[in-house]
């Protein structure tokens, strides 16, 4: 009987595929994110500003 906890064996030649990192994922899109943010949050503070003027 095989280990049901083993990986399986992979096809012949083929490289096992790695489990997705979420991490990898999301990391191309931070150059984007973190200024959009900013400038978000910017536009806020300012607008509550004005407000309360």
């Amino acid at each position: 009987m095989s280990d049901p906890h083993s990986p399986a064996p992979a096809a012949s030649g083929a490289v096992p595929a790695h489990p997705i990192d979420p991490v990898e994922s999301v990391v191309h899109v931070i150059p984007f994110v973190i200024p959009a943010v900013g400038a978000i949050m910017i536009f806020l503070l300012a607008m509550i500003a004005v407000y309360m003027a």
